[in-house]
């Protein structure tokens, strides 16, 4: 694997690139386990390297979305809006159980704690919904990059919120409308926002914000969607 100076990157995050996150194929078949840091070298995404990921979208009771702008601090995408919560399953026993992604759940759990201090009792796992994936590759910058199968979750639920500055930058609840003006200052270069929550919010996210009560009619744990 490539050597990269770390030197001049944030101490904590830096120390979350030791953690060891799943490979996969394309077909999102787990192959094995490699650090964070070594998965988000675009030197090794051009070699293929892939692993598994995870994107949150949690809804209050009046159906706004949350939003948050990553902190400064990242190493990938820096300052970007984006969904909720975006991260990575681990590659230990309860974050590797695939049947009904319930470990892809539970590292949701575990990061929406971590990065937005939503007490764990409030997003128990049986409440996260899994509706589909999406496969998808983007560059943060000459160095750092992304090549994930992205697992899709929702919550509906109202939450306690107290974000851990390291991570996050600022948040807010949107509306539909206040997404879209969002999406065109970023067209228009004034603000950016992740690739991922771009290509989400292109696609899918809108029709499934028009069905937040039937979800269950776009619930596709077969089809990889490759972005």
């Amino acid at each position: 694997m490539p050597k990269v100076s770390t030197d001049e990157l944030d101490e904590r995050q830096v120390q979350l690139l030791a953690e060891m996150c799943i490979l996969i194929d394309e077909n999102d078949r787990r192959i094995g386990a490699e650090t964070k840091k070594n998965c988000h070298l675009n030197e090794n995404i051009e070699r293929g390297l892939l692993h598994r990921a995870f994107s949150v979208f949690l809804f209050n009771t009046e159906n706004k979305l949350l939003l948050q702008q990553r902190s400064d601090a990242k190493i990938t995408f820096p300052g970007c809006f984006t969904n909720t919560c975006c991260s990575h399953p681990l590659s230990n026993p309860s974050e590797l159980e695939e049947n009904d992604a319930i470990g892809i759940r539970r590292a949701a759990q575990r990061r929406l704690k971590a990065e937005l201090g939503i007490p764990m009792e409030e997003v128990p796992p049986e409440e996260i919904n899994y509706l589909t994936r999406i496969h998808y590759k983007a560059q943060s910058d000459g160095i750092w990059g992304e090549h994930e199968i992205d697992y899709i979750l929702f919550v509906k639920k109202n939450v306690t919120l107290n974000p851990d500055p390291n991570e996050i930058k600022s948040y807010c609840y949107v509306t539909k409308e206040e997404l879209q003006e969002l999406l065109e200052k970023a067209a228009r270069g004034e603000i950016k926002i992740t690739p991922w929550f771009q290509i989400i919010a292109d696609t899918f996210l809108f029709k499934w914000w028009d069905n937040l009560n039937r979800l269950n009619l776009f619930v596709d744990h077969e089809k990889i969607h490759r972005m």
